[in-house]
């Protein structure tokens, strides 16, 4: 098939979703098919408030929709909700062209802990955006549980993959390092929850990879953890190699691809039993999942690294894209297709 996949998330940007597209489309090629990322570059962009690091296209619509013309698809899929998204979904919308969906990240709630918007407000738009969509492509089934909750329509699940031969165990650095070594890797934002690790009292050491609007403030507060900022993906499996746990605070994360990234490295994840962690972490053997961060910490220290790896061999991403392509639609329905043959 010729696969159109629209997304405001690409490179340089570094986050969950660029990973997940950039890791769908390398297996779709092998699998046969040809793939288009209809991405913002070349296009003039402006900041994503609060999130400086993201460029959001400035009036897309003529490159998507020649990009669009040009590439005569099979199937269309929006990755994201943002202008390159709108552009896409108007695109279809005005000529009668069925796509898909994803629902990558929990916004309502993200804008809700920044600026204090109300859930119903931003939900109300997503099902505005979603609702013509043939498949909303959700990553866990407590995700689809939420959303069909709040009258969601055609929700399936696209899960995630890690690479086992990149993120796979390897020489860990002893001597100079205080122990345990607890990591966390991710944004440091006030949705990622990043203080509730910080402020918990464990021996041995922190360290924190990556960046965000909060990383000045929580330098200041806390001098005894080591910052070490934004790290390349290829270099990520060295760091978690070092850590003895990995801790992930986050409550509203729909995934969390780095903690499979962890597990697959064979370090144990500590996390709060919630959406997210629970259907990505397998409680008491890949990690511990405690609404004590404390206690998920200490605990997790007492798992088999082997176990932790064995698990995560599970996580693949040929069976994630597998999924992915289930779920897409034909850009025309077989009924109009087969009318417009006879037409012709």
């Amino acid at each position: 098939m010729r696969i159109a996949i629209v997304t405001d998330a690409w490179a340089p940007q570094v986050n969950g979703v660029v990973n997940t597209l950039r890791n769908t489309r390398r297996q779709l090629r092998r699998m046969g098919h040809t793939v288009m990322m209809v991405t913002p570059e070349g296009l003039r962009s402006y900041s994503c408030p609060t999130y400086p690091e993201i460029r959001l296209a400035y009036k897309p619509y003529g490159k998507v929709s020649s990009v669009l013309d040009a590439f005569e698809p099979d199937c269309i899929h929006i990755a994201t909700e943002g202008p390159m998204g709108l552009a896409a979904r108007r695109y279809c919308l005005s000529h009668g062209l069925n796509f898909t969906t994803a629902y990558h990240t929990r916004f309502p709630e993200y804008l809700r802990a920044r600026f204090r918007l109300p859930l119903a407000v931003t939900y109300r738009w997503l099902k505005w955006f979603h609702g013509p969509s043939k498949a909303i492509m959700v990553p866990t089934p407590r995700v689809q549980q939420a959303l069909e909750k709040s009258g969601f329509r055609n929700v399936v699940q696209w899960s995630r993959g890690v690479d086992t031969d990149h993120f796979r165990p390897g020489p860990r650095e002893e001597s100079s390092l205080s122990r345990p070594l607890y990591l966390y890797v991710g944004r440091l934002a006030v949705e990622k929850n990043v203080q509730a690790f910080l402020d918990i009292d464990l021996p041995g050491s922190k360290w924190v990879i990556g960046d965000g609007p909060l990383r000045d403030e929580l330098e200041r507060r806390y001098p005894k953890v080591r910052f070490l900022g934004s790290k390349p993906h290829d270099a990520l499996p060295a760091y978690y190699n070092c850590a003895d746990v990995f801790v992930f605070p986050s409550r509203t994360d729909t995934f969390g691809l780095v903690m499979i990234e962890a597990m697959a490295c064979g370090v144990p994840v500590a996390a709060y039993p919630v959406e997210g962690p629970i259907d990505v972490v397998a409680d008491g053997r890949s990690g511990v999942l405690d609404h004590n961060l404390t206690t998920a910490c200490f605990n997790a220290l007492n798992l088999k690294r082997s176990a932790v790896r064995e698990y995560a061999l599970g996580y693949s991403w040929a069976t994630a894209t597998q999924q992915f392509v289930n779920h897409l639609h034909p850009v025309r329905s077989r009924a109009v297709v087969g009318k417009m043959a006879t037409v012709g």
